[in-house]
Order: structure tokens, then C-alpha cells, then sequence
């Protein structure tokens, strides 16, 4: 006779085996770019000079720098190529990554001339849909530094914003829905009627770094005394004041420190800082970030650790963000150290 409290073997195995789907579906990688609830997504960027090859485990996503507003303003030039290739050839063995190319930099100009011009403009917004196309990506990330200003050493006019706009709206058009659209936002979340491209963006992700050059930090969660001209909060209040939805919002995150030019080089990738001697690290416990100090006490380095990216990360959860995203994945060190604490953080 069979006991009434005996469970079918095979009835175990089957739960087994959902509790660990379950289980899977919560820590792997994500496996799909749509903006839904609890879908996460952790952005790299990965530069055209570097050799270093990213890892997908630890992505959902690769911005390659980067592309550019060619000479006659109505077409891509890509940096690399070549390069460019093998990041996409990720997505063979890695069918969850999504690889865009991203448009643009600091420095990188022709956007406002090419934006002005509604023949050069639809051109091209044409040739980045053959891009996409071509090298197989997911989809376009504009990072046009900026609209209406010409601090990097670009042309710039007055109608750059609302040109932005239709620009946007004219890749949209090219690349069709189901391509990914996004853009990089200077943190204070100006130059950008965002109210006006909610619905044709998928994704913002916001440069929440280089705020600040010590003796203040470039970086900070929270407003301190010792805060650059903004935060990482005030940044995504003021994107989310800017009509940007709080879900289609990612936090950036900087894989470098930014030193006062005198005890430590300007900029300074995370694997080169921690070989530094001669300076004390400090935590400022309100804006959250930590920072070093030379002999005399005065900030001197102001940089990212795997203790304020897991406070970075909370927040993002907590405000209802879509993610995080870096710059850039060769600042890391060889081990993964601050791309892991970014992956854990967010994809968790």
C-alpha cells in the first residue's frame, strides 16, 4: 500500500527544476532589452582604442565608441571597423547582448550642421540604419556634447535643441521600433527637450561623472561640501523634472578617477589608481564616494570603489531606474572588480 505521504519522485523533479529556472531568471543575464518591470539593464562603453575584450556575463549591453557625423555631415565614419566586428561577433555565443554604436564623444562635431540641414539630416539617419544593418547591431546611441554648446570645441546654434529632437525622430524612423535608440545626457540634464523624445528614445543614459575636479568629487551619490557642480541624485531629478521618465533612465558610472594634476595625473584608470602609494583613502559618508587625501589632508583623488557603486546601485532600485551603465570597461582591472560590483548591483 502506498503511504498518503509519500511525494512522486517525479513531481520533486519537476519543482526542482522550476526553482532553478526561477533562480536563473533572477541572478543570469538578462536576455531581452525591452523597458518592462524588474528588467534591468548594466550598459558598458567600449572604445575603439582599446584591445581589451569585454566580458558578456557581466553586460546587457555594449555602446562601441565610437561613430561619427562624416565630413560631408550626411553619413557615419566608424572608428575601427575591424574592432567593431569582433564586439558584435559577441552576440554569437552571447544571444542576450545587445551591441549599439554610439555616435559621437567629446570633441567629436559636424551634429550641428548635419541636425540644421533636413537633406543631410534624413541622409544621414538613412546611413545609420545601414550601419545597423551592416554590422549586425542592435541599435544607435547618440552622444552628441552638446546641443547649443560649443565647450568641446564643436560648431554649435541656437536651433541645435529642437533639431536634436527631430533628428531623433528621423532615426527612429530609419532604424524602425524594434532597433534600440538612446543617447548620452550631461548630468545636469540640459541642451535636451527630453519631454519631446520620451517616446522615440528607449533609453537615456545619463554622464554622471566629471562634475568636479579635486578638491571636490566628480562623482558623488549625495550632495556633501566636498560635492562637484551636481550629483548623481540631482542629475536624475533634474532629467526626471525635464519630462524623462524615471524607467528609462541609466545611471553612469566612471571605471576612472579624476586627480588634481599635481600629486596625481588628471585622469587615472581604477587599475592604475590602486597602485598609487603615498596617499590615504577616505569616505565621505554623505555624498558617498571615496576619495584620497595627500600628507597635508587635502582631496586629491576623487574616484569609484565597489562600496559606493553598491550604494549607486541600491539607488537605482530605488527610484525605479532602468540601470547602470560605465565608462569605460578597460578602466577596469583585469579581475572584473568594478564591473562585477555593477552587475551584482543592479542584475540581482
Amino acid at each position: 500500500m502506498k503511504p498518503k505521504n509519500l511525494v512522486n519522485p517525479c513531481r520533486l523533479l519537476h519543482i526542482g527544476l522550476m526553482v532553478i529556472s526561477l533562480w536563473l531568471m533572477a541572478v543570469g543575464p538578462q536576455r531581452s532589452w525591452a523597458v518592462e518591470k524588474n528588467n534591468k539593464v548594466v550598459i558598458a562603453y567600449v572604445t575603439s582604442w582599446s584591445t581589451v575584450m569585454p566580458d558578456p556575463a557581466y553586460l546587457t549591453h555594449i555602446n562601441y565608441a565610437f561613430g561619427h557625423v562624416n565630413d560631408s555631415f550626411d553619413g557615419v565614419r566608424i572608428d575601427n571597423e575591424t574592432r567593431l566586428k569582433s564586439i558584435t561577433d559577441l552576440k554569437k555565443k552571447h544571444p542576450h547582448l545587445k551591441v549599439l554604436l554610439s555616435i559621437g564623444g567629446w570633441g567629436s562635431g559636424r551634429f550641428s550642421e548635419m541636425a540644421a540641414d533636413v537633406v543631410h539630416r534624413e541622409k544621414f539617419a538613412k546611413d545609420c540604419a545601414r550601419v545597423v544593418k551592416e554590422f549586425k547591431l542592435d541599435g544607435i546611441d547618440i552622444d552628441w556634447e552638446y546641443p547649443t554648446n560649443s565647450s568641446a570645441g564643436i560648431s554649435a546654434g541656437e536651433a541645435d535643441t529642437e533639431n536634436f529632437t527631430l533628428l531623433m525622430r528621423d532615426i527612429r524612423k530609419t532604424i524602425g521600433k524594434k532597433k534600440l535608440l538612446t543617447l548620452a545626457s550631461v548630468s545636469s540634464g540640459q541642451y535636451i527637450a527630453f519631454g519631446q523624445i520620451k517616446n522615440d528614445v528607449d533609453f537615456v543614459n545619463i554622464m554622471t561623472y566629471d562634475s568636479g575636479n579635486p578638491p571636490y568629487h566628480h562623482a558623488s551619490l549625495h550632495r556633501s561640501p566636498l560635492s562637484g557642480r551636481t550629483t548623481c541624485a540631482e542629475a536624475v531629478k533634474a532629467h526626471i523634472a525635464a519630462g524623462m521618465p524615471a524607467e528609462k533612465l541609466v545611471l553612469g558610472i566612471p571605471f576612472y578617477g579624476r586627480g588634481n594634476k599635481t600629486d596625481i595625473k588628471g585622469f587615472i584608470d581604477y587599475k592604475d589608481l590602486l597602485n598609487l602609494q603615498g596617499f590615504e583613502q577616505k569616505w565621505d559618508d554623505v555624498a558617498k564616494a571615496h576619495y584620497l587625501v595627500n600628507a597635508q589632508g587635502t582631496l586629491v583623488l576623487t574616484y569609484e570603489t565597489p562600496e559606493s557603486i553598491a550604494l549607486k546601485c541600491a539607488y537605482v532600485h530605488e527610484l525605479g531606474l532602468l540601470g547602470a551603465m560605465y565608462w569605460e570597461y578597460a578602466g577596469d582591472t583585469e579581475g572584473g572588480i568594478l564591473r562585477d560590483a555593477v552587475y551584482r548591483g543592479i542584475i540581482r
